[in-house]
């Protein structure tokens, strides 16, 4: 309870420097945000620089090699006993020219100067000034470096850059995380060099960093990246708009040939800042030798990929919006459902899954408290393959004990060296798959779409799309929860507002069709004419069994189904219960309702595949959870091509890739 007190100040001391800050500025005839960036236009860059053990001697290294006349601030933050009387000042001094002085409440920042962090207090840094608070521990554990991160990621926007030394634990990894999320640069020490690795290896892991160095050539790389164009303002006359988006659809051709994923339809400023860091970190200057550099190194496209999908969150992000999902549409939909009752929740865009976890520990909770047990099936789809793989081993670094309250901890993590596995009870509740949201079929029938940040960074008519798609996924009381910045916009008659301020809308009742033109969704029946021309394509009556029998003593053992064009079995053939399993609800025959929910995508695709091209086509080491172990099978489809038949019938097979799988957590 006195840590949760001393939190809740720590945030309230923040909010009123926050609060001072905003109310000098809209005094001016430019409104907050507007004199905000303009004043991030012109600042000059800020660096963080997070050590721990070992970290005094990175230090003065990095200092030794960096020029006195670098225009750019630095502030250290290290791991320090409250009783401690800090000398890395005096010790600094020996080693640098740059002015150095211990951080003091309300202290602005100036170029050219290092500020030291007090040994008793955590700093955060708003509109340019620092302040110090008091310092709350989680389980333990002090992240003053992670602290400091994420004020840093939220007043530098992209003009924050964050360095990593010598250190043991995580802490400054989460921090990391949001500088890169608000388009900002990370530089590592060499896991070689470092005294101790922890903390470098914990941030190298994230697959997020731009620079893994060794302590002496950092400062060189930094001046180089500081004085780009991305940093520093143009200084060229920019490239023609017109040639721009010429050299801009190449890319977004190199990634769609790399990866399969189309950026095309996000928005384009937010695509051109990446874009432009990139080439920053690159020391490019023309958007024409990006795209040149691109063509010559195919693991640049992949890196560049990373940076688009800005796959950052945390626990609990915004817990206060949290709490107002769990009071207003978590509680309600345990409250209507009967004991034992499914519930099915989709989380698009999880990114590493934090977001998908924290909502699985909100219905157990609920679940706890009113006595009764669910069904919970919680969906988590993301396209970066990487991210998803990451959610499914369900470890994080110890440093998410800022987020998670250390009686989660204790309810829903094992602790391990340096980091936290999420347990059983609660990985169980969570399938994670990899899908593209623009373009793959997606769940349906479900209480709760959980989409937040992620429209934010789509174009009108993309969201034109999604948001239609949620209506129609989502049962007719079901909700949406959307990220604070985005909104339904004319959708208004699709969704209700449930809560303004945190973006919780309920879906609205009557059917929605409008933008679902995509693979995988079954809409209303047809109707009229369309009906009565749908009726000259009925089957002619075949002997199903005989046919069945006959393509699998052709071609196949394996378990394996045979389908129509609606995707219902009309034969099963061999152990399909690995596969397959009746929903609960209505009866159906449907292959995508009876297949298991993890590999579901992957068979969507395939089938739809099957039927347009009308060949056979194979997707290799899909995983599937079964049994608690995660195997990898292959499925195939199989148009049949038969002249008795005037239908397009499939044969669909299951088969183990490999006999070996990985155990799932405990």
């Amino acid at each position: 309870m006195a840590a949760q007190k001393k939190q809740a100040k720590k945030k309230k001391v923040q909010k009123a420097a926050t609060g001072k800050q905003a109310e000098k500025k809209t005094t001016g005839k430019k409104t907050t945000a507007s004199a905000a960036g303009e004043s991030r236009q012109k600042s000059f860059p800020v660096v963080g620089i997070g050590a721990s053990a070992g970290g005094l001697e990175a230090i003065e290294g990095f200092f030794a090699n960096t020029p006195s006349e670098i225009k750019i601030a630095f502030v250290i933050i290290q791991h320090l006993a409250p009783e401690h009387k800090s000398v890395m000042g005096t010790l600094l001094e020996k080693y640098t020219k740059l002015k150095v002085a211990e951080v003091r409440d309300g202290m602005r920042v100036q170029p050219g100067c290092v500020y030291l962090n007090p040994p008793s207090r955590d700093v955060s840094i708003v509109n340019g000034t620092l302040y110090l608070t008091e310092p709350v521990e989680s389980r333990g554990l002090r992240l003053p470096i992670d602290f400091f991160f994420r004020s840093l990621a939220e007043a530098q926007g992209d003009k924050s850059i964050c360095i990593i030394l010598s250190g043991t634990g995580t802490d400054g990894t989460l921090g990391l995380k949001a500088i890169k999320g608000a388009g900002g640069m990370a530089m590592v020490q060499a896991e070689a060099q470092a005294k101790y690795n922890n903390m470098p290896r914990s941030a190298i892991d994230t697959g997020l960093v731009d620079y893994v160095l060794p302590v002496e050539k950092m400062a060189s790389e930094l001046m180089k990246y500081v004085k780009h164009p991305y940093i520093g303002g143009p200084k060229k006359v920019p490239t023609a708009k017109e040639k721009f988006e010429n050299y801009l659809h190449k890319i977004f051709l190199l990634v769609r040939s790399s990866t399969g994923h189309d950026f095309s339809q996000y928005k384009p400023n937010t695509i051109r800042r990446r874009i432009e860091r990139r080439m920053a970190v690159h020391q490019l200057d023309k958007i024409s030798e990006y795209v040149t550099f691109l063509q010559k190194n195919p693991s640049e496209v992949k890196t560049l990929f990373k940076d688009l999908l800005i796959t950052v969150t945390n626990f609990f992000r915004d817990p206060k919006a949290f709490k107002a999902l769990n009071d207003k549409v978590i509680m309600p939909i345990a409250k209507a459902k009967p004991n034992e009752a499914v519930i099915r929740v989709w989380v698009p865009g999880c990114a590493t899954g934090e977001e998908a976890y924290s909502i699985a520990m909100l219905f157990l909770e609920v679940s706890k408290l009113l006595k009764k047990h669910f069904n919970v099936q919680i969906f988590a789809t993301d396209i970066d393959a990487d991210a998803i793989e990451y959610a499914r081993q369900g470890v994080y670094p110890d440093s998410i004990a800022a987020d998670v309250s250390n009686e989660r901890l204790r309810s829903f993590f094992i602790k391990e060296e340096n980091a936290y596995r999420v347990k059983k009870q609660l990985r169980q509740l969570v399938v994670f798959a990899t899908q593209n949201l623009i373009k793959d079929a997606p769940f349906s029938k479900l209480d709760l779409v959980c989409c937040r940040n992620v429209l934010i960074y789509m174009n009108t008519n993309l969201q034109k799309k999604i948001l239609p798609l949620f209506h129609y996924t989502l049962n007719p009381d079901g909700f949406m929860f959307l990220g604070t910045s985005e909104t339904i916009g004319e959708f208004a008659d699709l969704f209700s507002p449930l809560d303004v301020k945190w973006k919780i809308f309920k879906r609205k009742k009557g059917p929605a069709t409008a933008g679902l033109d995509r693979p995988g969704l079954a809409l209303d029946g047809l109707t009229g004419e369309a009906a009565k021309e749908a009726k000259k394509f009925e089957p002619t009556p075949v002997n199903i069994r005989t046919l069945a029998e006959r393509m699998i003593l052709q071609d196949y053992a394996p378990p394996c189904v045979l389908i129509d064009d609606k995707f219902d079995v009309l034969y099963f053939n061999g152990d399909t219960d690995k596969y397959l399993s009746m929903p609960m609800g209505e009866p159906t025959f449907n292959l995508l309702k009876l297949v298991r929910e993890d590999i579901r995508y992957k068979l969507s695709t395939l089938l739809h595949k099957c039927l347009k091209d009308k060949k056979a086509v194979k997707s290799k080491d899909v995983k599937m959870m079964y049994n608690d172990s995660i195997t990898p099978i292959n499925i195939v489809a199989k148009p049949i091509n038969d002249p008795a038949v005037n239908n397009d019938f499939m044969m669909v097979l299951f088969e183990t890739s490999r006999p070996q799988a990985d155990k799932a957590d405990d």
